[in-house]
């Protein structure tokens, strides 16, 4: 089956094209500065490459229309015709209480991830709009499916999503830990299963999705039983630029003393803190390796503190799990920073990790990095969130 991954944005649009039969990617590429300026980029195995090109995109149907136009050229497509997409997949960040799991789009699911859009203003609308684009662009006849960031983690039972704070809140305003980057735990949790040869439902894993945006969850035997993004993705590590954990009195004390309302200390601490508020220096754990071989402290801090927090979260999941047999790196910094991984796995020797610093000397392919006498495996595993919406897709069409 061919599935059309869409990953829509404010101004922007990701999008694959994959096979779900071989898992091939046969196309790819990103509309941005839609309703701007409008610039393209298509990318195909074997095709000429279309890099950031200038072409009229006032709106979302544009965009979709530009991805068609060049999936169907005849120089450098890599299907005949739009009949050959037999469904749409898109990445729909929240879906509150209401989905646990990837659903066929309709009129009905369509007015459920609108009333989620207070619990993610940023992203629902622009998913919103990729999707309605879609239908205008392709027709009603071609089957749209909504995967959400959110759904994977509905499994957690109540003494992991519920605030210690007034329980009105919960039933009237569904104020409770959601938690994020679903789709890339469950599809690292399964892949993990997999290298390891046993049934996902008889193992206690960690995945630690490492990137500009971060988060750990605890995934047992299958399902998601808690994770460290909370209400909104501030929560939980420091991450790029975002706080992570931190005491909300924090809050009153900086907005009385700098006259700061909402708006700017919610700017502050989800685009001017993480590494890049301590550092200084970017929000780029590459630059910040660098800075900090170079002798600058704060540089150092910085990247000390989030191996730290991992460190810290790992433990406590693996408390809530009553153990794990094992523990799973994955995104940007996951996937690439070998200097990260020891250090986080660094003092789990307590609950049987054990790494081998040349298995761990590798960046973005599958791998066992621990030792082979490592009580708990620590393994490697790059992400494939658009795969995994595709192969949701193709399940349910």
């Amino acid at each position: 089956m061919k599935v059309l991954v869409i990953n829509a944005g404010s101004s922007s649009l990701k999008y694959q094209l994959l096979d779900t039969g071989t898992q091939d990617v046969l196309a790819k590429g990103l509309c941005e500065r839609i309703g701007i300026d409008g610039r393209f980029t298509y990318k195909a195995p074997g095709r000429e490459t279309v890099d950031a090109v200038s072409i009229p995109m006032p709106t979302h149907a544009e965009a979709i229309q530009a991805v068609l136009d060049a999936l169907v050229d005849p120089a450098n497509g890599v299907i005949s015709s739009m009949k050959e997409i037999d469904a749409v997949g898109h990445r729909v960040v929240h879906g509150g209480e209401t989905f646990a799991s990837s659903v066929k789009i309709d009129d009905k699911v369509m007015a459920a991830i609108e009333e989620c859009v207070p619990l993610a203003p940023l992203h629902n609308p622009a998913n919103i709009t990729g999707i309605k684009a879609c239908i205008a662009v392709m027709g009603p006849e071609v089957p749209q499916v909504a995967v959400f960031d959110t759904a994977f983690h509905q499994t957690m039972p109540p003494v992991a999503y519920t605030y210690a704070i007034p329980y009105e809140y919960y039933e009237n305003d569904k104020v409770r830990r959601y938690g994020f980057h679903g789709t890339s735990h469950k599809y690292v949790t399964q892949r993990a299963a997999d290298m390891l040869g046993k049934p996902i439902e008889s193992l206690k894993l960690i995945s630690c999705h490492l990137g500009n945006g971060s988060s750990v969850a605890a995934v047992k035997y299958g399902k998601s039983v808690d994770t460290s993004m909370g209400f909104t993705p501030l929560a939980g590590l420091p991450m790029g630029t975002r706080a992570g954990d931190l005491d909300a009195g924090i809050l009153e004390f900086l907005m009385k003393k700098y006259g700061l309302d909402i708006d700017a200390m919610l700017n502050i601490l989800n685009k001017k803190s993480g590494v890049l508020g301590v550092s200084g220096v970017s929000s780029d754990f590459r630059d910040l390796s660098k800075a900090g071989e170079e002798g600058n402290a704060r540089a150092a801090l910085a990247l000390d503190i989030f191996s730290y927090s991992v460190k810290k979260y790992i433990g406590s999941l693996a408390a809530v799990m009553g153990g794990v047999d094992a523990i799973i790196f994955t995104a940007g910094v996951g996937e690439n920073d070998a200097d990260q991984r020891m250090a986080i796995a660094s003092g789990l020797e307590f609950m049987g990790v054990k790494m081998d610093p040349d298995a761990n000397n590798v960046r973005g392919k599958e791998a066992v990095i621990s030792a082979i006498d490592s009580k708990v495996q620590v393994l490697l595993i790059p992400t494939n969130e658009e795969l995994m919406i595709a192969l949701d897709t193709a399940a349910l069409v």
